[in-house]
């Protein structure tokens, strides 16, 4: 059996302040009644509806101008999610939205709803990604999540030590010093030159 009643908050999936709506009438009775979410359909409760409504929009101005807020220092942020891989960098899983949630509360104290995370599937590759985000019914937002590896990279082998090259140019100095002193013509003995010079030719007779 269904019972009409006027919402008093707004409840996701069923309506808002001011909304007449059906439902069955054990829920409104034990749940909606009792919490003060709703209040029954008569004709002396129909004239709150001016005073829900007014609420239903203050609260929905304070939604947008708070979600609209929150879009743009997300668009700032750089949400760092590290997870491990192997060696040929694949991952070991994928991120899904509930992770993101989850890095934004503890990297930046931000309370966000995963079903407000929306990706088209599981991020599975390392890099910089680009998250859509669905904050209110006319806000929507980006953030942008980088995935990077727990996993050590190997160190590079180390080079051979160069040796010592100003050793061997000062050798080499050396060699060449020694080879030109080697080519450079010994001076002439000292008398070599006046022995020849006293030899006169000898007359013939």
């Amino acid at each position: 059996m269904k019972t009409e009643v006027i919402l008093t908050t707004n409840i996701v999936g069923l309506g808002a302040e001011s909304d007449q709506v059906k439902v069955a009438a054990g829920y409104a009775r034990n749940y909606l009644l009792p919490q003060g979410l709703a209040i029954p359909l008569t004709q002396a409760n129909k004239r709150r509806l001016e005073v829900l409504r007014q609420r239903r929009a203050e609260r929905e101005t304070h939604e947008f101008n708070t979600m609209s807020e929150l879009a743009k220092a997300l668009s700032k942020l750089i949400c760092v999610i590290t997870v491990k891989t192997g060696e040929d960098g694949k991952l070991f899983g994928a991120v899904n939205a509930g992770a993101i949630a989850d890095q934004l509360k503890q990297q930046f104290d931000i309370s966000l709803d995963k079903r407000k995370i929306h990706l088209e599937h599981p991020i599975k590759a390392l890099g910089e990604h680009e998250v859509d985000l669905h904050l209110h019914s006319d806000v929507k937002g980006t953030l942008k999540v980088r995935v990077e590896s727990s996993t050590p990279v190997a160190a590079p082998p180390a080079e051979p030590v160069a040796t010592d090259t100003p050793k061997t140019e000062k050798r080499g100095r050396r060699s060449e010093k020694a080879e030109a002193a080697h080519e450079r013509p010994k001076p002439p003995i000292k008398g070599e030159k006046t022995a020849k010079a006293d030899k006169k030719p000898k007359k013939t007779e």
